[in-house]
């Protein structure tokens, strides 16, 4: 039995993904997709790449995450499905890639600056 792997980054988050064959089972840090994520929006973002590539309920995946919120960690999990389907069958890169799953979204945390309250928003002026 042949195991896919993915590795998926966003924000702060890193997600690695097992993709086996199966019957659609996604697995979060050992916990049910929708135990570790709680959100139904989340679950869907996730299940995007697999929708496109007309593959929901043919894999199983097992997923580690680390590191970041929920958007983020969904975000990297995404990202590893959609490059663990690519090592499953080249054919599915340029479909992926149109879809927008490929592309690791570079957007960070802007650091705080000093003199600011945060990396852009300043304390209240007072003229006098």
């Amino acid at each position: 039995m042949e195991v896919y792997l993915g590795t998926g980054r966003r924000k702060n988050a890193i997600a690695r993904v097992r993709m086996l064959p199966g019957n659609g089972k996604i697995e979060v840090n050992g916990k049910d997709i929708l135990d570790h994520f709680r959100r139904e929006t989340l679950k869907m973002d996730i299940e995007q790449p697999l929708e496109l590539t007309e593959t929901l309920g043919k894999f199983d995946f097992s997923v580690q995450v680390q590191g970041g919120g929920l958007s983020g960690q969904a975000g990297a999990v995404r990202l590893g499905i959609a490059r663990a389907l690519i090592s499953f069958s080249e054919d599915f890169r340029s479909v992926l890639r149109r879809g927008g799953f490929v592309t690791r979204d570079p957007r960070e945390k802007e650091r705080k600056k000093y003199g600011l309250a945060k990396a852009r928003k300043r304390y209240q002026f007072s003229k006098r």
